[in-house]
């Protein structure tokens, strides 16, 4: 794991510097729980009453509370996203060797980027084509004609149906179902004819999707989900819906087929 100086952090992230701009951070924490080599943040006003006591070696917080903290502290306009920036700073991904695993299945006529990284028991079907710098974990499946974007991973036992593609930098948790047919079905007779489901699942750059999260594929047209969504746990995007770009889904939603939701919306799970 990286050391920075609080100096250096504030080099490369901006923020305004007070106190001693040498002290190493090595991690972060809560103000109740990091240590002396961990930065924390007070970004709401109810964890103010723990600002006194806390033992991290710098917090981040806002110009107003900068003049009651007497330990290093960094002011940000901002402290929640800075310690975004800070937390990917001092923890940054795994690499993943490149290559393919000698026990992933790959059909020949398949295209995999040779900076790419695929495991073990992968299946990668015909036509499927997997970016510079993607990462595919153990167990996943990836059907034919499948486009994988640069930069994309895809943890343990993600499925991928026929066609579907995927953008850049696209994260997708373990168990995530790409693609599987809507709830499509005609009644005739007392019986349900299945109506079969041609479209596909388009997903745009830098969309994260939980884990167990399943999205359909379209009738005839796509199911599209835009760049930049973040979709948690356990959610269920019906057949030819649209989710707007930067929108976040919390946990156990279900969104009904053909439904439209727009650009930056905030949609909260199941309490």
């Amino acid at each position: 794991m990286p050391v920075y100086r609080v100096a250096e952090i504030v080099a490369q992230l901006g923020g305004e510097l007070w106190g001693d701009g040498n002290v190493p951070i090595r991690g972060v924490g809560t103000l109740t729980d990091a240590q002396p080599d961990q930065a924390a943040f007070l970004a709401r006003g109810k964890y103010r009453k723990h600002l006194a006591a806390t033992r991290a070696g710098v917090v981040i917080l806002p110009a107003a509370d900068a003049q009651s903290f007497a330990q290093t502290r960094i002011v940000s306009a901002d402290p929640y996203g800075y310690f975004a920036q800070v937390s990917r700073l001092l923890i940054p991904p795994p690499v993943h060797a490149p290559g393919v695993d000698s026990r992933a299945v790959v059909h020949p006529e398949a295209h995999v980027d040779p900076s790419a990284c695929v495991g073990p028991l992968v299946s990668i079907g015909r036509g499927a084509h997997i970016g510079a710098h993607a990462v595919i974990e153990s167990g996943c499946v990836i059907g034919e004609h499948v486009h994988i974007g640069a930069g994309a991973r895809l943890h343990a036992n993600v499925v991928i149906y026929h066609h579907c593609i995927l953008g850049e930098r696209v994260i997708l948790h373990a168990g995530v179902v790409i693609g599987a047919d809507g709830f499509g079905f005609a009644p005739e007779g007392g019986r349900w004819n299945k109506i079969p489901q041609v479209g596909r699942v388009l997903i745009g750059d830098d969309v994260e999707i939980g884990a167990n999260t399943t999205v359909d594929r379209g009738v005839l047209d796509d199911t599209v989900i835009e760049e930049g969504a973040k979709l948690d746990n356990q959610i269920q995007i019906g057949h030819n819906c649209r989710i707007g770009a930067h929108t976040a889904i919390a946990g156990c939603v279900g969104i009904a087929g053909s439904t439209t939701i727009g650009k930056s919306c905030r949609i909260g799970g199941v309490p």
